[in-house]
């Protein structure tokens, strides 16, 4: 689906299927340097089961035009314009799912639409979320080789080997397909994301505020955010709990599509 928002074009994956406003709605926001694409195997399972299901691709990211926004707080506002947009006067639930830097985006949303957001879901987080200095002069002045760096932090030593944890035995090397998806996005667009990570200081004031349940999704080879980052913030957040999962690195929806989905799925019969 494509949508105007600001005079300029957004792309949302739903699954193949229209918008009922009345639904309750899934919102899948994906990470830096990423696009819609690292949500397929979960919007395709949510659509599949009935569910309004909206992965935008975020502004300068994939298939959705316009400048780069350059902070946290700016994206939320961005989303919940699109959600505006897509839902005139929507009164309809919302469970807010974000991984990595698209978990801090959710996050903030989740403060401003308290009344309809039904639970928050954070993949791959931590807050504060910084990035090593050596990393954004990488970003700035080598984006190849930061690409290729955080390329090899993301996943687990497992996924490297070529195995995906419950892939159904297809047998994609999954590093190799983050590459490619991480190199197709505009140049610039790392920068403006890893800049935005690290210098977002509302975290902890937005955590506070959340009063409906949390799930954290985490992986325990994580060398992105780390699992002792996502236990801390577990404790920071009211009405959160832990999901982590054992082998699974950064790239959580492309080494453990299953699991991942069956822990989203947990919130949605909660609901």
């Amino acid at each position: 689906m494509q949508v105007e928002l600001n005079g300029l074009p957004v792309f949302i994956d739903t699954g193949g299927r229209d918008f009922i406003p009345s639904l309750p709605t899934l919102v899948f926001l994906h990470g830096a340097q990423l696009d819609h694409f690292v949500w397929k195997p979960l919007v395709s399972r949510f659509a599949g089961d009935g569910l309004n299901v909206l992965a935008p691709d975020l502004p300068g990211h994939g298939a959705s035009s316009g400048p780069r926004l350059p902070g946290i707080e700016a994206l939320a506002d961005w989303l919940v314009a699109l959600l505006m947009k897509v839902s005139p006067g929507g009164t309809a639930p919302l469970v807010l799912v974000g991984h990595s830097m698209g978990s801090l985006i959710a996050l903030e949303a989740a403060t401003r639409l308290p009344d309809r957001t039904a639970h928050l879901v954070m993949i791959g987080t931590a807050i504060p979320m910084p990035v090593s200095p050596t990393l954004l002069e990488m970003a700035r002045n080598n984006e190849a080789k930061a690409m290729a760096l955080i390329n090899r932090w993301s996943h687990s030593p497992a996924a490297w080997r070529g195995a995906q944890r419950d892939s159904g035995g297809h047998g994609l090397w999954l590093p190799g397909i983050n590459l490619r998806l991480m190199e197709r996005q505009a140049r610039g667009v790392l920068l403006n994301d890893l800049a935005a990570c690290n210098d977002y200081r509302h975290g902890k004031a937005a955590a506070e505020q959340i009063d409906c349940p949390v799930t954290i999704i985490a992986g325990s080879e994580d060398r992105m955010t780390s699992p002792k980052a996502t236990h801390r913030l577990v404790g920071q957040i009211p009405h959160a709990r832990l999901v982590e999962l054992d082998g699974v690195g950064h790239a959580l929806m492309a080494e453990a599509p299953r699991a991942v989905g069956d822990a989203i799925a947990r919130t949605i019969a909660t609901n």
